[in-house]
């Protein structure tokens, strides 16, 4: 999800190999209603025989938001990993989207930093929050927080921003995600790491 984020608010074309579809497919097919374009360019099994996997192709988008809330379920459910990646492409998407991230206690005020590249936040509470798009982002800095998935979109919409950003403190987004300045480098950012 984060590289599919990373594509849609960056409006890149972009192969995504590996990805577990089942655990995908409400994810694209709620990205689908907002108007992402995509392809499944391959089908197959993981190493271990059981996991289905998929090479997904990213066009660029104009998005929409949903009519509905967006919110987490069990599976086969939204994840509620993935939940954070919506509010930064909300922040790409024309009207109003309505996050209702109820399992975690106040993970919806991290998205509230959004609101420094430029977004449109409102906090109703530690669990729901309205994002209105579609905005142009600008450059900052921003402290980093220490949880994943925000930290995340801090960085995604950073990559979307026009100008150069500095994210500070980024130890958890160096925890959760591999090598990820190279790989984002490979695709494109421009991004260094002190």
């Amino acid at each position: 999800m984060f590289f599919l984020a990373s594509a849609i608010v960056t409006k890149s074309v972009v192969t995504i190999k590996k990805c577990p579809i089942d655990f995908l497919e409400l994810e694209l097919l709620k990205l689908k209603k907002m108007g992402f374009k995509y392809e499944i360019k391959k089908t197959y099994k993981g190493e271990n025989g059981f996991v289905n996997l998929v090479d997904i192709k990213t066009f660029s988008s104009n998005l929409t938001a949903l009519k509905e809330k967006i919110h987490p379920l069990t599976y086969p459910g939204i994840n509620m990993d993935n939940i954070p990646f919506f509010a930064v492409i909300a922040t790409q998407a024309e009207g109003e989207t309505f996050i209702h991230d109820w399992p975690y206690e106040k993970r919806t005020i991290y998205y509230a930093e959004l609101e420094k590249l430029g977004a449109s936040v409102v906090l109703a509470d530690p669990h729901r929050v309205y994002i209105k798009g579609k905005t142009a982002l600008h450059a900052t800095e921003i402290v980093s927080p220490e949880a994943l998935r925000p930290a995340a979109i801090i960085l995604i919409g950073m990559l979307a921003a026009k100008g150069t950003s500095i994210l500070r403190n980024v130890y958890s987004i160096k925890r959760g995600y591999e090598d990820i300045a190279n790989r984002l480098n490979k695709l494109g950012a421009k991004i260094e790491v002190f």
